[in-house]
């Protein structure tokens, strides 16, 4: 085993939630910061806002969360902790999975679950169990440089479109 136990964030999720977003584990950025994608080269953020129209990298963090929730959007993690090293997902031991079973008591109007990246997209089959479409969203992370963010933007935008978030 290597690395401290580390314990991620809490669910951004409201009772007007359709779509959920869940990544894999909150980098080293956000675990310090408290916030989900601090990291100021993940493209999370940036994205919305090209979606919405809205900046929200200029918004407190708690007025990002507050948009994501008003506009139906819900974050959160596969992994409620693990051990790690770093920020890299392929550094994750002893990961614990979330409840995701508790994800129809958070957001009863949930429609759809989207997994931000291909280690949270490990566990389609568990979210799959919820009776929603999943969907697999290219991962916002820096480290998912092969895709440009045009062509992630254009991935976002269509699941957005398609579950009534845009």
């Amino acid at each position: 085993m290597s690395g401290p136990v580390l314990v991620g964030l809490p669910p951004a999720i409201g009772r007007e939630t359709r779509l959920v977003v869940l990544g894999s584990f909150p980098g080293a950025a956000s675990l310090a910061a408290g916030e989900y994608y601090a990291h100021p080269r993940n493209q999370f953020w940036p994205i919305l806002s090209a979606i919405w129209g809205v900046d929200l990298r200029a918004l407190p963090y708690a007025r990002r969360l507050d948009t994501l929730k008003r506009r139906g959007l819900g974050l959160w993690d596969v992994y409620a902790r693990c051990r790690r090293e770093g920020s890299l997902d392929s550094a994750i031991e002893d990961a614990v999975v979330n409840d995701f079973a508790s994800l129809r008591r958070r957001a009863p109007k949930l429609s759809a679950v989207a997994h931000n990246g291909g280690e949270s997209a490990r566990h389609m089959p568990h979210t799959a169990a919820l009776g929603v479409p999943v969907l697999k969203l290219p991962s916002t992370s820096p480290a998912n440089a092969s895709w440009s963010f045009e062509r992630k933007l254009a991935a976002w935008r269509e699941a957005f479109a398609a579950h009534g978030i845009s």
